[in-house]
């Protein structure tokens, strides 16, 4: 229990920790900051004397998500916690991302339970900036897995590496559709040996890359089919005798080029 005895070890707990805290009072005008803690003017760059008295969206700024900044207020007016991640800016003016969190507080006063809220926020720059840069790596990953190699005149081959997600898949519909548009290939190989994953998913994007291959007029052949592959495309009986397979790409070559 909070007595005027400790209330100073309590008010340096919340100096203490390093993430930013915030209390605002709902029920005065604007809805203003009543309450900072050291680690919020550390975060930001304002002092509480800067900051005690004003709305929290004067961190907001050029690129705050209009979107995140709509759910915090539904979240306040429904008196509901919400946890966000929105940009923010420091006093200087350098944004960074906040990852907010804001929780509706009673407290009993004279005879009756009255609302704040607090507001915890937590400089996660670096990590969005580390999601940023594995997801530009993953993109380049994707994107140079899916080259299509011309070997002969008529002959191409598109090798597969890696897990065929939904998002793979329209990319690889789109790259197809392009290339075979201007190559007008005979035959399309579409080596799978290199999957790391099989599942129905995978069986019934073939089946759709086989159509399209087929409106163009290029004939889609795989290769590199593992058993486990084969077992799950069982599932699609008769839909898949128009496919034609071959152990290996040389094999393919080797027969189509005869």
């Amino acid at each position: 229990m909070i007595t005027k005895e400790n209330i100073h070890l309590f008010q340096a707990a919340l100096n203490h920790t390093n993430v930013g805290l915030v209390i605002t009072d709902p029920s005065l005008p604007e809805h203003p900051i009543i309450f900072v803690n050291a680690g919020f003017t550390q975060l930001t760059g304002y002092t509480a004397e800067e900051t005690i008295g004003r709305n929290c969206k004067f961190l907001q700024g050029e690129h705050t998500s209009a979107k995140t900044n709509q759910a915090l207020k539904e979240a306040i007016i429904n008196k509901e916690s919400i946890t966000v991640q929105i940009y923010n800016y420091k006093k200087s003016g350098y944004g960074f991302w906040n990852e907010l969190t804001i929780d509706p507080m009673w407290v009993q006063e004279k005879g009756e339970d009255k609302l704040y809220f607090i507001g915890i926020q937590k400089d996660v720059t670096e990590l969005k900036e580390k999601e940023r840069l594995l997801q530009n790596a993953l993109d380049e990953m994707e994107h140079l897995s899916t080259p299509i190699v011309p070997i002969t005149n008529n002959i191409s081959v598109l090798p597969l590496i890696g897990t065929l997600t939904q998002s793979r898949v329209e990319q690889l519909t789109n790259t197809i559709s392009c290339y075979l548009t201007s190559s007008k290939d005979d035959y399309l190989i579409l080596d799978l040996s290199g999957l790391f994953e099989v599942d129905t998913y995978v069986a019934a994007s073939l089946l759709k890359l086989h159509d399209l291959t087929k409106l163009v007029g290029t004939q889609l052949v795989l290769t590199g089919i593992r058993p486990e592959l084969a077992i799950k495309t069982l599932d699609f009986g008769d839909h898949l005798k128009g496919l034609t397979t071959y152990l290996t790409v040389k094999d393919a070559i080797k027969s189509l080029k005869i």
